[in-house]
């Protein structure tokens, strides 16, 4: 059993905008965006990520555990975790609704579609893979269901994309460092030195 096209109404949104600006000071905040460690932490790294991309379930699986080990557990960072859609558009979207469904486990539910993304794929049964992980979290398969059909959870999904792209995001992961575009690696000891730049100000 496929993912339902018509449930997830995440199509036909157009990819085009103004490049980015540089900008000096941390990014506004956005609605449903979610966020890990302290709001006073001296660093914002912002990161515009999809469900279904396999180069964000590579850096959020290897690189992002120690980064959150490291920065945002101790206060020096901030991560703000934006949603953004790449094909296949209803996988990413389905994850992101599962994630919201489960009360206070967003991160740990996502990090489960990035640490299972590959396997999902392989077996071609994306709606079961993720039906698996919500039973994981304690969902029914009718609460799954009931989720990836509900319209205000998809209207919300959408608006958070149409918000990224015209922010100018095209494609994921995409990275800010105290409101400025990382166009660079984002290994850990690459990030590392960004984030003692961007501490200093």
């Amino acid at each position: 059993m496929g993912l339902d096209r018509r449930a997830l109404i995440v199509a036909g949104l157009a990819l085009t905008a103004s490049p980015l600006a540089v900008r000096a000071a941390p990014l506004p905040p956005v609605p449903g965006e979610m966020a890990l460690g302290s709001a006073k932490a001296p660093v914002q790294l912002v990161v515009y990520a999809s469900a279904s991309c396999p180069h964000c379930a590579h850096w959020w699986t290897t690189v992002l555990p120690e980064v959150r080990k490291t920065f945002i557990d101790t206060g020096k960072v901030r991560l703000v975790f934006r949603e953004f859609l790449t094909p296949p558009n209803e996988f990413a979207a389905a994850g992101f609704i599962l994630a919201r469904r489960v009360p206070g486990k967003y991160f740990e539910v996502l990090t489960t579609v990035f640490q299972k993304q590959e396997e999902i794929y392989r077996s071609e049964k994306l709606f079961e893979g993720l039906q698996a992980i919500g039973r994981q979290y304690g969902l029914t398969d009718a609460q799954f269901k009931a989720a990836l059909e509900d319209p205000a959870a998809l209207k919300a999904v959408n608006e958070r994309m149409a918000k990224a792209v015209n922010d100018g995001v095209e494609g994921t992961p995409t990275f800010f460092v105290n409101g400025a575009p990382y166009d660079h690696s984002a290994d850990f000891a690459v990030l590392s030195k960004a984030f003692a730049a961007a501490a200093k100000g």
